[in-house]
């Protein structure tokens, strides 16, 4: 009988997001790339007479009641499989909270995966897609991993065949941003996006092709402009990045967190202490792409 579950789930960075209009459902139509990457949480369910939950590292201090994504999970798929809501979920927290790499999204999908096994449910990918839609447009992604393409709100995956890898400077602020409060910001510059946002067909076939370069340079999110005017720190570390090093850099979902797309890890190491040096950033730590979705590292 298994009683302890330990599950791996990646965070985020958006290749490329594309930006509709504000819909009368209060959401916005999206184009997106996800690529999943190896800052990555920890979930681990025991079985427990109760649901109750303990996050360490970056999210120590978050919530840990019903607000929480992850209780949330627990609690959905619980109704879902008509099961009592048993366990103790332990979330070792590494990706940047509030910062546009899926965080709370990746929570989620590692507690669907862990209770999943640990109440013995048996349920399909797909099906554990569908209920982690229910919860936020990212779950899906956090779930599948790789990279692949998202349209609706972002939650409608089709897979993309990436080759090549990708090492990332990710570079976190100390101060987070309000994924809702970028969407507004966006909303009020009175842009006019086009009603349903497409991908770049040239950009896809550079993944398929392993072009990095291409892919790098044609990077696109359209709430870059939004969050960077929103966040001075995160604007600093962009505009050093790109204009002063010459490397592609892009904005990580609604940010305020920096991904700058470097050739080794040597030189990842190095930019991101002269960056920790000169810019308000609060961290920087080297990571890589694409990695699998949410699965059990270990159980017992």
């Amino acid at each position: 009988m298994t009683t302890q579950v330990r599950v791996r789930a990646p965070g985020k960075v958006n290749l490329y997001l594309a930006v509709g209009p504000l819909q009368p459902d209060g959401y916005h139509p999206l184009a997106n790339l996800f690529q999943a990457v190896d800052v990555q949480e920890d979930i681990t369910a025991t079985a427990s007479p109760t649901l109750s939950l303990t996050v360490r590292g970056r999210g120590e201090d978050l919530p840990t009641d019903h607000t929480n994504l992850a209780i949330r999970a627990a609690h959905l798929l619980a109704d879902h499989a008509g099961v009592p809501a048993r366990a103790h979920l332990t979330i070792h927290k590494r990706i940047p909270v509030a910062g546009g790499m899926a965080g709370g999204s990746a929570d989620a999908a590692g507690t669907l995966v862990a209770l999943n096994r640990l109440w013995n449910l048996h349920l399909d990918p797909a099906a554990l897609r569908s209920l982690g839609a229910q919860l936020g447009a990212d779950v899906p992604f956090c779930l599948m991993g790789g990279t692949a393409m998202g349209l609706g709100r972002g939650d409608v995956l089709t897979p993309v065949v990436s080759r090549g890898s990708y090492t990332w400077l990710i570079v976190t602020q100390h101060e987070g941003l309000s994924t809702p409060r970028v969407f507004a910001e966006f909303d009020s510059r009175r842009c006019t996006p086009p009603a349903r946002p497409i991908i770049d067909e040239r950009f896809v076939r550079a993944l398929a092709e392993g072009d990095t370069a291409y892919v790098a340079m044609n990077a696109r999110n359209d709430l870059a402009t939004p969050a960077l005017s929103l966040h001075d720190g995160a604007r600093q570390v962009y505009e050093a990045a790109r204009a002063h090093l010459a490397l592609p850099t892009i904005v990580s979902g609604s940010g305020p967190t920096i991904a700058v797309l470097c050739p080794d890890d040597d030189t990842a190491e190095s930019l991101g202490e002269y960056i920790c040096e000169h810019t308000m950033a609060e961290s920087a730590f080297v990571a890589h792409g694409p990695v699998p979705g949410a699965h059990v590292v270990d159980e017992s």
